[in-house]
């Protein structure tokens, strides 16, 4: 019934620090539509961003800036990320860890957003054994 995520909606306390984060650290691109409306797009699917006690309704029942926990998929080697995210003064919480995603095993690192949302960054294991 159900094909593919078309979007999630982030609660946010700063739309230009989150925006920051997630455009110019992790390299998704930034979209503004809807008269202001702002939000990050990630491969085919959209993350739109609510400051909190100004979301869009309809929204969440209880929308709360940190509760969110997101897992994306890179090429990108995880030692090569996790330089990366040093450069920028970003501490990894775990990893490299492996873990199950949707389409089998993943080598993942974890850190936190500007809300402290928990982002995991992973890449696809196609031979466990690698």
């Amino acid at each position: 019934m159900l094909e593919t995520l078309d979007h999630i909606v982030l609660t946010i306390t700063d739309i230009d620090t989150t925006t920051h984060f997630y455009v110019d650290i992790l390299g998704l691109e930034e979209i503004r539509f809807d008269e202001g409306r702002r939000a990050v797009r990630c491969g085919r699917q959209k993350i739109n961003l609510h400051v909190c006690g100004a979301e869009v309704s309809p929204h969440a029942g209880l929308p709360t800036p940190g509760s969110a926990d997101l897992c994306f998929l890179t090429n990108r080697p995880l030692a090569e990320l996790i330089d990366h995210l040093h450069q920028h003064d970003l501490d990894i919480e775990l990893g490299p860890v492996e873990r199950m995603g949707a389409l089998g095993p993943i080598r993942s690192v974890y850190l936190r957003d500007p809300d402290k949302n928990l982002i995991e960054i992973a890449n696809q294991i196609d031979d466990p054994t690698d």
